[in-house]
């Protein structure tokens, strides 16, 4: 039903929380018999996606522009040169397309950005915590356009609008398709929705190769360790969509895309794999290790319990996020993988 849905109306609201395997039949890219199973499929996600954007995004004009984020038509009058970007998967966006920033909100920790994002940003400025950043900060730098968060900034829109044209896009909640939709919009604003396209494919071509080095069937799930807990990331949260998009099978553990669970529960839903950012040292998973329930999942019996870089892995999102993700698991397949714990 929900297939046949986009089909008819491919809208950006019912298309875009697809599940990964039902996105990648949504529209069908040109078949190439000389690429593996695994590049087509990236390519067939990355059509659906980039044509269901392309269907309600309006199209580029001289001059100024409107653009439809889901929330407002906001009117860009030029193009921008002096952007602030209040979540990192914005940064994101824009380091993947090589234009910089003149404010980050960076939890006023730069290094919450992975250096390859920051490198291409520039000598931004702080404007404070994602979750409430500075309006006098933002304000100071003058600048021409704002991209916020619905999840965290829609009570402050007004005010943000007030000192520049803003956009709304989902960033904190989204998945891997969604973040390749909002790629797509602040592209659009900056005037650089070529350059996105061409970066779009490139990135399918990446995350294709590092996607064959996936075993069929492998199970795995990413989860966030903090001193007294742990939070499992399901199929509907960024990271296990990634994975699964990569071809790894992502267990729910829960009715949410992030849950919090004992060792219990954990074992219950025992992946092959396990990847654990960690942002707390000690963290619970040290506390488990000690524990006998531990010693039986089979990805400690089969010493595939992995320590991960968490701001890559949990805080970033985006285009050069998923890339390094894949990047992780393919040495992972391949044991060249670099425990965190080790460097």
């Amino acid at each position: 039903m929900w297939l046949k849905r986009c089909q008819t109306h491919l809208r950006h609201d019912s298309c875009s929380k697809a599940p990964r395997h039902q996105l990648a039949k949504l529209m069908h890219a040109p078949t190439n018999d000389s690429k593996p199973e695994s590049y087509m499929k990236f390519r067939s996600l990355l059509f659906a996606v980039v044509t269901a954007v392309v269907a309600w995004v309006p199209v580029a004009q001289a001059g100024a522009i409107t653009i439809n984020d889901g929330s407002h038509d906001v009117t860009i009058p030029e193009t921008p040169e002096r952007v602030v970007v209040l979540e990192f998967s914005f940064a994101d966006s824009l380091a993947s397309i090589g234009v910089p920033a003149v404010g980050v909100a960076d939890d006023n920790d730069p290094k919450r950005l992975p250096a390859e994002v920051r490198n291409v940003l520039g000598d931004f400025a702080s404007v404070g915590k994602r979750a409430q950043p500075s309006i006098e900060a933002i304000a100071a730098l003058k600048p021409d356009l704002i991209i916020a968060d619905v999840n965290r900034h829609t009570k402050m829109y007004d005010q943000l609008a007030a000192i520049a044209p803003t956009l709304l896009l989902p960033s904190r909640g989204e998945d891997y398709a969604e973040s390749l939709e909002s790629a797509r919009i602040v592209a659009k604003s900056v005037g650089k929705r070529d350059a996105m396209q061409a970066r779009l494919e490139k990135h399918a071509d990446i995350m294709a190769s590092y996607a064959e080095k996936v075993p069929d069937g492998a199970s795995a799930v990413f989860a966030v360790a903090r001193e007294d807990s742990l939070s499992l990331h399901g199929p509907d949260s960024y990271d296990g969509s990634v994975l699964e998009a990569l071809g790894l099978e992502v267990p729910d553990a829960g009715p949410d895309s992030q849950n919090f669970v004992g060792l219990e529960q954990f074992l219950s839903v025992n992946p092959q794999y396990f990847m654990v950012g960690d942002y707390r040292h000690p963290s619970i998973v040290d506390k488990w290790q000690k524990e006998p329930l531990w010693q039986m999942l089979t990805a400690v019996k089969q010493q595939h319990v992995y320590h991960v870089a968490p701001n890559a892995w949990a805080r970033n999102r985006g285009i050069m996020a998923a890339e390094k993700i894949a990047a992780d698991v393919a040495a992972m397949f391949d044991d060249r993988y670099q425990d965190v714990q080790s460097r």
